[in-house]
């Protein structure tokens, strides 16, 4: 009989949100007359704008006349969506890429999880902690991550980010391998300094680490002065990856397009110590395990640069984040002490009495039938927090504080 690869086994039998589905399932059932109102998954729910629709209808009429048909295209994504990068995503920043450092894909949790395929399996990991599962979990599978005891991973550099430490995390004083950073981070919704992110970068260059720097949420930043790329930091091209998403920045949560930055300064060390270049090993692994995202995504994808995209993407994100600053006041009003929705969609939640996470969370399913994500479910350090989202229609927002109002006696 062939043999499993146990590092499987070792994961929680269900991803974070497919136990809190099971939950509210289960509500659902047992009280099928209450509306429950979903302030969990950071799934979005308004349209796409007109400017990414109209290319889409017009990619889709192309690919039904033979002239302008596409089967497979280019591994590393189409040169007219990687250029577009470039010139709006990097340009306006002084930042200079090749257009072989862009490689498009279909959303940022593919290659968050994939990118760590491209290091040897024994190269230890640091992650900010609370922290998104796909990090870790992607690490476990492959056995990085060590042995899983007292809530933890043995193989794992834990950095707390809470109220003590203002949520920015510590530098390790040891070395570590692989860095994982999220900002703006999911799941607090707090935000990194440029005077921190390059104490970062410089440890990186100091210690011959790679960070992994996932940037799924800059298009919400709304603070000048904080960075939306690593890249804005001198020195980071040769240390750092750096992941995007069209899933929150324009809706594309259905539609799939992303696109990662592996610079061609990047490097790391066989056993023997001989430098080797990144890109073109991430390039390998793409043309054997990835054939490309559809043509019609990645028309869709250029769209939002345009003129009218732009304007159009920026609407629908300022709709979230009123959302969040709605959410914002309103809980802070009920007493809540509340992090994060100013630079993000995500709303970081303290509960009252240091109430656990699971027990908060069905607390305010039965009370207010309103759905919230655990902080324990992002790690350790979420335990006694948290995450509400702000990507739900306005009305909802709105009702659902209500409800947590009613609910605590506010």
């Amino acid at each position: 009989m062939a043999l499993v690869n146990e590092h499987f086994l070792k994961l929680a039998s269900n991803y974070l949100f497919a136990d809190i589905a099971k939950k509210v399932n289960a509500y659902k059932i047992a009280h099928p007359k209450q509306r429950v109102i979903s302030l969990g998954i950071g799934d979005v729910t308004q349209p796409l704008c007109p400017a990414v629709i109209k290319a889409m209808h017009k990619a889709v009429d192309e690919m039904s006349v033979q002239a302008s048909f596409r089967g497979y295209g280019p591994e590393r994504g189409y040169d007219f969506l990687r250029e577009a990068i470039i010139k709006n995503d990097f340009l306006p920043r002084g930042i200079h890429l090749d257009p072989n450092e862009v490689f498009v894909n279909d959303g940022a949790k593919s290659d968050t999880g994939n990118i760590q395929e491209i290091l040897r399996w024994d190269n230890n990991i640091g992650v900010t902690d609370p922290i998104y599962p796909v990090y870790i979990d992607s690490n476990v599978m492959i056995g990085r991550a060590g042995v899983f005891e007292n809530g933890k991973w043995s193989n794992v550099t834990y950095m707390p980010c809470d109220e003590g430490n203002n949520f920015t995390p510590q530098i390790p004083d040891h070395r570590v391998d692989m860095i994982y950073l999220c900002y703006p981070n999911n799941p607090t919704g707090t935000v990194i300094t440029k005077e921190e992110l390059r104490k970062w970068v410089n440890y990186a260059v100091k210690n011959e680490s790679i960070i992994l720097y996932d940037a799924a949420y800059e298009a919400y930043i709304q603070d000048p002065e904080i960075p939306h790329s690593i890249y804005e930091i001198r020195g980071a091209r040769k240390v750092a990856i750096e992941f995007h998403s069209y899933s929150k920045t324009a809706g594309f949560t259905g539609v799939r397009c992303g696109y990662t930055i592996v610079p061609k300064d990047l490097k790391a060390k066989t056993l023997s110590g001989e430098e080797v270049a990144l890109n073109p090993i991430w390039d390998r692994r793409q043309c054997t395990k990835f054939n490309g995202t559809s043509y019609i995504s990645q028309r869709a994808a250029e769209a939002i640069y345009t003129p009218e995209g732009k304007e159009q993407v920026k609407a629908t994100i300022n709709y979230y984040m009123e959302n969040a600053r709605i959410m914002r006041e309103q809980l802070q009003k009920l007493g809540l002490r509340v992090y994060g929705g100013e630079n993000a969609p995500y709303l970081w939640v303290k509960t009252p009495n240091d109430t656990p996470s699971w027990k908060f969370f069905e607390e305010m399913l039965y009370g207010a039938s309103v759905v919230c994500t655990p902080g324990v479910g992002f790690g350790p350090s979420g335990e006694g927090y948290i995450r509400l989202t702000a990507f739900g229609e306005r009305e909802d927002c709105i009702e659902a504080m209500g409800r947590i109002a009613k609910w605590l006696g506010k």
